[in-house]
């Protein structure tokens, strides 16, 4: 490498290091926002890149579009950032973030479209001297494969021009025990150089961060972190199954196996899996292996599993109904929570979506009641023109069913129980044994 090659790493780093850097985050959304704030919290500048003309919008403001993310936190950082949909000012960013969504195509396939089309609209204004982290989850090798490419066809050399890494997000919207600087970051470079800069970058804003090997190893550890969790819901969806039949409470079971002090990780059920990482990841490390002859039986069968969670509840549910001398065709049901998890207003991947996409199906007559969303949302694969129902002793008594997907903890469960005149419980909330709730 040579001195001016030297010269730039050094620079870069010491920039980086003393906070001088400008800090570009390409993508806004629930990874990229908190990002955002983290770094002009410590006093760098940055820029906010979206294509979303509405998030930069708002942002410039000081208003936040993310429940768990106060205004009031946004319109403290502003004199330290600008939000834009202008990709041409990406030449002014030292350092390069990008957190867009990495969904799978109607075939279950990995869709890069976001990622490598968010590089390609960034490649023609890199500079020597920068650093771009991917920070989105996806399957081993994407970064060499698919962004090296990219930015050497722009006349660079990464390394030594450009350094390249990939540091996988972690974060967990809503989640008050955990925030951004807290959670340690793994990261992996392209080459040495690259790691040196990866770190420079992050240790600025992350007490931890943890350097691995490569970028392929980085991104394995995602998939691994995420792929054992959805192979443990798996384990105890497919348990509740057998508890049901059994008449056993599969929540209690859990309590009770939870008081081993060790040996044991409680992990618990619901109506399938939601959110952007887990009912993903698998299908981005299936189709990767492939590659290299192999099968994940075991990955796939818990994936297997855990899809057909929403079929099975929607079967207690239409068995409830019967019971009741009630067809699931024109029956009232609310379906309460459809966020992907309690407390937030993220729903991507949510089961209660595909839970209301059965029942419309099955004509029953379909409504929502969440604090955190208050209009249906349009999301890629579906919509309903549908806006949150205010629970109150009416309303609830006024349906037939209440299938509670999401619990969130602004509910009042006391009123719904005293008031609804039948329950599908999905998320184990109502423990104590009563001839009005089903568990499923």
């Amino acid at each position: 490498m040579g001195l001016e090659k030297s010269m730039q790493l050094a620079q870069l780093t010491e920039k980086l290091k003393s906070q001088n850097a400008v800090i570009g985050i390409v993508g806004l959304g629930y990874v990229g926002l908190p990002l955002l704030l983290r770094f002009t919290e410590v006093g760098f500048q940055v820029l906010g890149f979206d294509i979303d003309e509405k998030k930069t919008s708002a942002l410039n403001a000081g208003q936040s579009y993310i429940a768990h993310i106060s205004s009031k936190s946004i319109h403290q950082a502003q004199k330290k950032f600008v939000a834009t949909t202008d990709f041409r000012r990406a030449q002014e960013a030292d350092a390069l973030i990008i957190c867009v969504p990495t969904p799978l195509n109607k075939y279950r396939e990995p869709d890069l479209s976001f990622v490598t089309g968010t590089m390609d609209s960034l490649a023609p204004y890199l500079r020597k001297g920068q650093v771009v982290s991917l920070e989105s989850t996806t399957y081993p090798g994407t970064t060499d494969e698919e962004l090296k490419p990219r930015i050497e066809k722009q006349g660079f050399k990464v390394g030594e021009d450009i350094f390249l890494v990939f540091s996988p997000e972690r974060e967990d919207p809503g989640n008050e025990k955990f925030k951004t600087q807290t959670i340690p970051k793994v990261c992996g470079g392209t080459t040495a150089n690259c790691l040196e800069v990866g770190i420079a970058l992050y240790q600025p804003v992350i007490d931890k961060v943890v350097p691995v090997s490569s970028t392929q190893t980085a991104e394995m550890v995602k998939l691994l972190e995420n792929i054992h969790r959805s192979v443990n819901i798996g384990l105890v969806n497919e348990m509740k199954m057998v508890a049901d039949r059994m008449g056993i409470d599969i929540h209690e079971v859990i309590k009770a196996a939870s008081t081993k002090p060790f040996g044991f990780t409680p992990y618990y059920p619901g109506p399938g899996l939601g959110g952007h990482c887990i009912p993903i990841d698998p299908f981005y490390l299936t189709w990767k292996a492939r590659e290299f002859g192999l099968n994940t039986r075991f990955i796939e069968l818990a994936g297997e599993v855990n899809s057909s969670m929403p079929h099975w509840v929607i079967t207690k549910l239409n068995d409830a109904l019967n019971f009741r001398k009630k067809p699931i065709k024109g029956s009232r049901v609310l379906v309460l929570g459809i966020a992907y998890k309690k407390n937030v207003d993220d729903m991507r991947e949510s089961p209660a979506v595909e839970l209301m996409e059965l029942l419309r199906e099955r004509e029953a007559v379909v409504h929502y009641s969440d604090p955190f969303v208050p209009k249906f949302p349009k999301i890629r694969k579906t919509h309903f023109d549908l806006a949150s129902v205010e629970l109150t002793p009416a309303s609830v008594a006024s349906y037939d069913c209440i299938l509670l997907a999401t619990n969130h903890d602004r509910f009042d469960y006391k009123l719904i129980e005293e008031n609804a005149q039948l329950i599908v419980d999905t998320r184990g909330v109502y423990l104590t044994a009563s001839a009005k709730v089903v568990k499923a």
